[in-house]
């Protein structure tokens, strides 16, 4: 269980010996299947302040680490999913293993408390530092409810020019998960506009017709997956915060993933806090 897993494409899951950490685990598996990659256990043991370890204590820290990818193998197996179960147990900071691990990766897969505070550092810090150093797809997963099949799946429409691919991996999680797809485009009312009812419903209808017509395509392309068309006044955060009911997963690009400011500070991590369900970042777009 010690041997370190070559840097191959994985979809790569970090554990810490956690519930919620497990229930992200088993959410990766149809995500490491449905691209035919192995799922990749990985555990950061915490480098001590002082620099100085004893033997005991350096075995105690890889027998925790040990037990705790074991466990997850074990539920993970008893699922009965023909996934590859791979383990990397490495001796640095968390996040300093997951950006490495992003390098490679398919797709990390993290619960949102385990990143979403580090000491030293204000709330929701570690998050959005992840999100900075990652190469690849980051899944904050609530780990509390990993799984929600009966809500849907949520992405932005913009004119940004990652959002193609960004809409490609809603399809993509929509289509995984057997689950709806609502697609939420916002529009910028005058100032005149807000206390008309008339004026948001002509706006509401002109941003919809436009939306339909660029989803046109992508229901002939994918006519399994049931997607909808959503015009909202201003932006489309509001929607989510008016729904926080039926939003399961947000698949946001790189980019725009800050906009979820506008529901309470520090951004994301509160987003993913106040709103109990799970995000999907897309990498940064163009060049590093």
């Amino acid at each position: 269980m010690r041997d370190i897993a070559p840097p191959s494409p994985a979809v790569v899951v970090a554990i810490d010996g956690s519930r919620r950490a497990l229930n992200v685990a088993l959410w990766a598996v149809d995500e490491a299947l449905v691209r035919d990659l192995p799922l990749r256990l990985l555990y950061a043991i915490e480098p001590h302040e002082t620099a100085r370890l004893d033997s005991l204590c350096t075995a105690h820290d890889f027998a925790v680490a040990e037990s705790a990818v074991r466990h997850a193998a074990m539920a993970i197996e008893s699922t009965n999913r023909p996934v590859k179960i791979e383990v990397e147990i490495v001796y640095e900071r968390k996040l300093t293993a997951l950006a490495k691990a992003s390098q490679s990766a398919a797709m990390l897969c993290v619960d949102a408390a385990g990143v979403g505070e580090a000491p030293g550092t204000h709330r929701g810090a570690e998050l959005a530092q992840l999100l900075d150093q990652s190469h690849c797809l980051v899944a904050v997963i609530n780990g509390d409810e990993p799984g929600h099949r009966d809500r849907f799946i949520v992405t932005g429409f913009t004119d940004s020019p990652e959002c193609p691919t960004v809409l490609g991996h809603a399809i993509d999680e929509a289509r995984l998960r057997h689950t709806a797809l609502r697609v939420v485009t916002g529009w910028r009312p005058r100032f005149t506009d807000i206390h008309d009812s008339h004026a948001t419903a002509e706006g509401n209808r002109y941003a919809k017709v436009n939306l339909e017509h660029a989803l046109a395509r992508y229901r002939l392309l994918y006519p399994e997956v049931d997607i909808e068309a959503i015009a909202v006044a201003g932006s489309p955060i509001n929607y989510l915060a008016k729904h926080v009911d039926t939003v399961g997963l947000i698949v946001l690009g790189h980019d725009t993933a800050n906009q979820l400011t506008e529901l309470g500070d520090p951004g994301l991590y509160a987003a993913l806090t106040d709103l109990h369900c799970s995000v999907l970042i897309a990498p940064r777009y163009g060049p590093w």
